[in-house]
């Protein structure tokens, strides 16, 4: 774990952009898809930490961006090239466009300056979609990567993250995955290598945190 200081200097408000992956009801609500993925999401924490960094980016005026998974309902233009894209195609909640499943959960709020990205296909919320030319025309230096699911998703962010330049920060009580005891072994022997990983608890600490006259 970083100290204190080295948080809080990679935290610049200026800088920093916090990302929500698949955060949205059909994933992650009582009626989702995977209710496997979304007991863990909310017996571990994870979503209500996500729902309190939203806040408090909304507040320290952190730039938020929620990314979220959908396809057509006539299915074009989706990813058919894996096992994953073949089982979801059969789910019996769908995340179709313009349904509720794809709206982002409770208890996260959604704010007007606030970013949602919608991708039609593949497994990264980066690649393929608006979010890197987003971070870049936004000047993001760190990215905080949240959501779900600490299977594929997250990992994918963060790499695609990394390779691109950008600082990855993960709350690591602000990520699931299943079996439950799947995610810690993979923070622990993956992410660690190439992120900077924090508790919800110290990265809002940062965002609190008065800084140094100069600085945004």
């Amino acid at each position: 774990m970083p100290s204190y200081e080295q948080l809080s200097e990679l935290l610049d408000p200026a800088s920093t952009v916090l990302l929500t992956v698949e955060c949205q009801q059909g994933v992650v609500g009582p009626d989702s898809a995977l209710p496997e993925l979304a007991r863990a999401a909310r017996s571990s924490g994870a979503l209500a930490n996500v729902a309190r960094l939203v806040a408090a980016a909304h507040e320290s005026g952190i730039q938020v961006i929620h990314a979220v998974a959908e396809r057509r309902p006539d299915g074009r233009g989706a990813s058919r090239n894996a096992r994953l894209f073949r089982a979801a195609e059969r789910l019996p909640v769908q995340q179709l466009t313009g349904t509720t499943a794809v709206r982002v959960a409770p208890p996260i709020e959604v704010a007007e300056a606030d970013f949602v990205v919608r991708r039609l296909h593949g497994l990264s919320p980066l690649q393929g979609t608006d979010v890197d030319a987003l971070l870049r025309n936004l000047g993001c230096r760190t990215l905080i990567v949240t959501g779900v699911s600490a299977n594929v998703a997250i990992p994918n962010a963060v790499f695609d993250a990394v390779n691109r330049g950008y600082t990855a920060v993960v709350p690591t009580d602000a990520i699931a995955g299943v079996p439950s005891d799947y995610t810690p072994a993979m923070i622990r022997n993956t992410l660690a290598l190439v992120a900077t990983l924090a508790t919800t608890d110290e990265v809002l600490g940062c965002f609190k945190r008065p800084r140094r006259a100069g600085r945004g």
